[in-house]
């Protein structure tokens, strides 16, 4: 696709700089750039780099200058503003409407004209597939199960029956959603499973990445709120309630009943204890514990997990152990050796 720069400008609220009708087909990065390609800067270091390539346009940031004579096209914001350049000049695929002929649609099931079955899935008895939903192949799609509007669903994901997906959601290849909460009592010694019979409900313009296992509740809903973001391989567990514009870094795991907050951030690897709470805009460090209820705007770090002022004093701590040691060793020499002079003395 091709457009000029006054085009993109006015799609980003920018302005142009320079030739308004210069036509641009593609966006790349600086070192990748070629003639008749925008490229970006949000800093004097990727400035520099801009100014060297071939582009024959840069995004440019606040008030940067550039000294190259290319095209340039002034936004508040670079990096925003990359986003949304980046879905003009590389739109999503286009899917026909339709039923694939290798698809199975049980007796009850509702698909959407508009909607896209592809090959090898199952729809299960009384689904409901929306407006416009894209539905990859050998996808599962469990009894009773809701996939809101225009939500697209990639190859090889797994709906357990009665769940609900909202408007716009998107879940990549691999994942689970719904499968049986991980719940058992201890009766004579032998574990004995709790029927899991809630269900998971994701809300509008949630994006969940592969390989991602969300587990049913055992009398209520795991729930998923509005526009949170869940990176692959994350694991929440039943009953858990996330709210809403969360972000959830890969290999996350959450235990039963916690709650978290609005704008949580928990970063890569992070464990987060059952039945507790994280309050809204809290942020947790990359392969942190928690294990205590975190209070509204903190951001805790370490195992066990702790506010990250106390998290930093540790590990300042711990890294001058060795030399703490060294001294602790040679103080214990000084006082043996008075103790040793003390027993000459006593013997004289």
């Amino acid at each position: 696709m091709k457009f000029t720069a006054a085009e993109i400008a006015k799609r980003l609220a920018g302005t142009v700089e320079g030739d308004e009708s210069l036509v641009l087909s593609g966006f790349a990065s600086a070192a990748d750039a070629t003639q008749g390609v925008l490229t970006f800067a949000e800093s004097e270091l990727y400035l520099e780099k801009a100014d060297r390539s071939q582009a024959s346009a840069i995004l440019l940031d606040g008030e940067l200058k550039s000294n190259s004579g290319k095209t340039i096209i002034r936004v508040k914001n670079a990096r925003i503003a990359f986003a949304h350049v980046m879905q003009l000049f590389f739109p999503e695929p286009v899917f026909e409407p339709g039923i694939h002929p290798s698809a199975i649609v049980e007796f009850g099931a509702y698909v959407d004209p508009t909607a896209h079955i592809g090959a090898f899935c199952k729809i299960g008895k009384s689904a409901v597939i929306g407006k416009g939903v894209v539905i990859g192949e050998s996808c599962q799609v469990g009894d009773g199960t809701q996939i809101g509007d225009n939500s697209r669903i990639f190859p090889r994901v797994t709906f357990y029956p009665s769940v609900k997906i909202g408007k716009r959601v998107r879940i990549h290849s691999g994942s689970v959603i719904g499968s049986d909460g991980f719940g058992y009592v201890l009766d004579q010694g032998c574990h004995v499973k709790v029927p899991q019979i809630g269900t998971v409900i994701i809300h509008d313009d949630v994006e969940i990445g592969a390989n991602v296992t969300i587990d049913r509740g055992a009398m209520e809903a795991t729930e998923i709120g509005r526009g949170t973001k869940i990176d692959n391989l994350v694991m929440i567990a039943h009953n858990v309630k996330v709210g809403e514009n969360c972000i959830i870094v890969s290999q996350v795991g959450v235990a039963g009943s916690t709650r978290l907050g609005n704008y949580v951030v928990l970063a890569g690897q992070v464990g987060i204890a059952g039945h507790l709470n994280l309050g809204n805009q809290v942020t947790v460090g990359a392969k942190a514990g928690v294990m205590n209820n975190i209070p509204d705007g903190q951001m805790w770090l370490g195992t066990p997990a702790m506010p990250h002022k106390d998290a930093k004093r540790v590990m300042i701590a711990w890294q001058s152990m060795p030399d703490a040691l060294k001294r602790l060793r040679a103080l214990e020499r000084e006082v043996q050796s008075l103790k040793d002079a003390t027993k000459e003395c006593d013997g004289v």
